[in-house]
């Protein structure tokens, strides 16, 4: 099953003294397991545009879809057999501790 992994920044991280997971282990132990399919960082939200269509009309805004302080800044792609792998990837990805991970599966449009 696919799942999307939006990492996001979160206004309270976690207060863990301990040292973090290194991304870069994160990555190169997910790929090699072929549970990562694709992942990138994102460029910051001052480079983010919305689009939006209402009435016919073009709407065009600076910006993320929302007024927060948590902004998604990457993701990833996972296969994985359910959920709960999902969950035991993503709760070891170092944004887990200094933000939020969401995990979302694709629709099964068929």
């Amino acid at each position: 099953m696919k799942y999307m992994m939006f990492v996001c920044t979160d206004t309270e991280p976690d207060t863990d003294k301990s040292a973090e997971p290194d991304i870069e282990v994160w990555v190169a132990e997910n790929d090699a397991s072929g549970r990562r399919l694709d992942g990138y960082q994102l460029a910051s939200v001052n480079a983010a545009t919305t689009v939006r269509v209402r009435n016919g009309e073009l709407l065009v805004s600076d910006g993320p879809f929302a007024e927060t302080k948590e902004v998604i800044v990457g993701y990833d792609l996972l296969e994985c057999a359910d959920l709960d792998e999902a969950i035991e990837i993503a709760r070891a990805h170092p944004m887990a501790r200094a933000g939020r991970i969401e995990l979302r599966p694709f629709a099964d449009l068929g």
